[in-house]
C-alpha cells in the first residue's frame, strides 16, 4: 500500500454566528464552495469528503447543495472533537490511496443556551440550567478549580485569556463576538459556575468550515503556498468515569487523551512543541486552554500564570494562542469548530491573517480539540 504526503489547498469558512432560518447545510455548502473557489477548482474535481455535523443527523445531505457526482461522502460525527476527525478521515483518504483530492465539511446549528441533553429526555427544569447548573459548565468549573488550587493559577489568569481571545475576535472580520472587554470587566462578570464567569465560557452557535486536501505532489496545480498535514492525530481516554470527571488530573499511568494525541502528533511530524510558531486550543472556556497549553506539551503545569502575565499567548508573543478569539469569540457549532482552527493556522501560515497576523514569518501551526467524554484530535501543519 503507498502512503503520500497530503496537502490542504483550499480553505473557506462561514462565519459563525446567529442565521435565522438559515439551513446548516446550506451554510456547508458556502463553506465548501468558499474552500473549492480558495483551491481555483470545484466539486466535479473531488473524490471523497467528510461532513461532520452534531445537529444535522444525514450530513452528506450537502451533496443536494454541491453537485450529485457519486462520490463516497461519509457523516461525521465525534463531540468537539469532530472537525479533527473529519481532516483525519480525509487526510487518511489521500495518504492511502483512496482520493486524490478530498474535502473536510463541517457544519452546526445550535439552539441557544449552555450545550446540554435535551430536557425532555434527562427531565430537567429550565432553571436548573439558568441557575448555572447544566452538567457542561459545572464541568468546566469544578475541572479548572481543582488545577488551580494544585497548580498556584490565580483567577487573574483565567480572564486575560478571555481578554485576549475577545481582543483578537475584535480585529476578526469573521468572528461573532468582536468586542474586546477588559480585565476588570471580565471578573465582574456574573460567575456561572465557580471561578468562571460569564465571558469566560463560549457559546453554542451556527456556522461552516471547510478544507481542500490533495496529494502533495500535485498541489501546485491549486496554490502556489500548500500548507501540508505533518499529523493528524486522534486518541480516546483510558480510565472511564474518573478521567470524564478530571480528565487534566496528572496521572503518568493513563494521560488524557490530550497528551496522548499531542505526543503521537509530535512524533509522527518529528518536531517537538519548541518548533510551533502559533497554535489553536480547545478554549471551551478559558480554563480548558490555560489547562492545554500544558497537556499539549507547551508549558509545565503552573507555568501557565507566567506566561500569560508576560503576554507570551498573545498575537506578538512567543506562542501565539487563538489568533482568531478561538472559541471564546467565535462560538462552537461543533461540527464546524476544528476546522475553523485549521482555516485560522492555514491564512496564519499563508500569511493572509490580516491584523492578527502573527510576525516573524510562521512555518509550523498546530491545532488541538477536546471533546467529551474523553476525545483528542491534534493536528501539525507546516509550510
Amino acid at each position: 500500500m503507498t502512503v503520500t504526503d497530503v496537502a490542504i489547498v483550499g480553505v473557506g469558512l462561514h462565519p459563525f454566528g446567529r442565521y435565522g432560518d438559515k439551513l446548516a447545510l446550506e451554510m456547508g455548502a458556502e463553506a465548501a464552495k468558499l474552500a473549492l473557489e480558495d483551491a481555483g477548482t470545484d466539486w466535479t474535481r473531488v473524490r471523497a469528503a467528510y461532513a461532520g455535523s452534531y445537529e444535522v443527523s444525514n450530513p452528506d445531505a450537502i451533496v443536494s447543495w454541491l453537485g450529485l457526482t457519486g462520490i463516497p461522502v461519509r457523516g461525521v460525527f465525534n463531540g468537539c472533537a469532530t472537525g479533527g476527525t473529519s481532516l483525519q478521515m480525509a487526510e487518511q483518504a489521500i495518504r492511502h490511496g483512496e482520493a486524490d483530492v478530498a474535502m473536510a465539511i463541517g457544519f452546526d446549528k445550535h439552539p441557544r443556551g449552555a450545550f446540554a441533553a435535551d430536557p425532555s429526555v434527562v427531565g430537567l427544569p429550565s432553571w436548573y440550567g439558568q441557575t448555572g447548573l447544566f452538567l457542561t459548565t459545572h464541568f468546566f468549573g469544578t475541572k479548572i478549580n481543582k488545577y488551580m488550587h494544585d497548580h498556584g493559577i490565580s483567577v487573574e489568569s483565567l480572564a486575560r485569556i478571555a481578554a485576549k481571545n475577545l481582543s483578537n475576535g475584535a480585529i476578526n472580520p469573521q468572528a461573532w463576538r468582536r468586542k474586546a472587554i477588559s480585565v476588570e470587566e471580565i471578573l465582574n462578570s456574573p460567575v456561572v459556575n465557580y471561578p468562571l464567569t460569564q465571558y469566560m465560557y463560549c457559546n453554542p452557535d451556527e456556522g461552516a468550515a471547510a478544507l481542500v486536501l490533495c496529494r502533495a505532489d500535485i498541489a501546485h496545480e491549486f496554490t502556489s503556498a500548500p500548507v501540508y498535514v505533518r499529523a493528524a492525530e486522534l486518541r480516546t481516554r483510558r480510565e472511564g468515569a474518573f478521567e470524564l470527571q478530571s480528565p487534566s488530573l496528572p496521572l503518568d499511568s493513563a494521560p488524557s487523551p490530550t497528551v496522548d494525541a499531542s505526543r503521537a502528533a509530535y512524533e509522527r511530524a518529528e518536531i517537538g512543541p519548541e518548533d510551533v510558531d502559533v497554535a489553536q486550543l480547545q478554549d471551551t472556556d478559558a480554563g480548558s486552554e490555560l489547562i492545554h497549553m500544558a497537556e499539549n506539551g507547551f508549558c509545565a503545569d503552573g507555568e501557565q500564570e507566567k506566561w500569560i502575565s508576560e503576554g507570551d499567548t498573545e498575537i506578538g508573543g512567543r506562542l501565539p494562542v487563538n489568533t482568531d478569539g478561538g472559541l471564546i469569540a467565535n462560538g462552537e457549532p461543533i461540527g464546524a469548530s476544528g476546522l475553523r482552527q485549521v482555516y485560522e493556522i492555514v491564512l496564519q501560515l499563508q500569511g493572509r491573517a490580516g491584523q492578527r497576523q502573527v510576525p516573524n514569518d510562521p512555518r509550523v501551526g498546530y491545532t488541538h480539540l477536546y471533546g467529551a467524554p474523553g476525545a483528542s484530535a491534534v493536528s501539525i501543519l507546516s509550510r
